[in-house]
């Protein structure tokens, strides 16, 4: 499967302060989204054991089907999301982040694919905010990380 955005970057914290920041998905999630470019809200609307629920001042997110996975070395997490940004876009995709234990802390790679975008509005979003949004999901983690 071809990913939409892959990156990886550096992040100075220890596996177990990662491990530990996801014991409570939805203070995390809710936390790490108030740190995204262009958004100044973001509410928990909803949680469960393995979903999420977010309003924010664009519209509503949803990430499902949240899958941990960890061993001494790396931690995995994955979801599928939904994110509905107002009346003119609609974007769904799934998200791979991996924590791996390295010497200068942590090596944080993520990888977004299956993405889908529909409309007009959608196919900017595709071609031209891959770069963006997935540097803003690196970002976000690594001043998440520094607080």
């Amino acid at each position: 499967m071809k990913n939409w955005f892959e990156s990886d970057d550096i992040i100075h914290v220890s596996l177990e302060k990662v491990i530990l920041s996801f014991k409570d998905l939805g203070k995390h999630y809710s936390k790490l989204v108030s740190l995204m470019p262009g958004l100044t809200s973001v509410e928990l609307i909803d949680e469960g054991k393995d979903f999420i629920t977010i309003k924010t001042n664009e519209g509503l997110m949803k990430r499902v089907n949240i899958v941990v996975s960890s061993n001494e070395e790396s931690f995995n997490i994955e979801f599928d999301e939904d994110y509905q940004a107002g009346k003119m876009i609609n974007v769904q995709s799934h998200y791979v982040h991996c924590f791996k234990s390295v010497e200068e802390g942590v090596l944080h790679s993520v990888r977004i694919n299956q993405m889908k975008a529909s409309g007009f509005m959608g196919f900017f979003y595709k071609t031209f905010g891959k770069a963006s949004i997935g540097k803003a999901v690196l970002k976000s983690y690594r001043k998440f990380f520094s607080e």
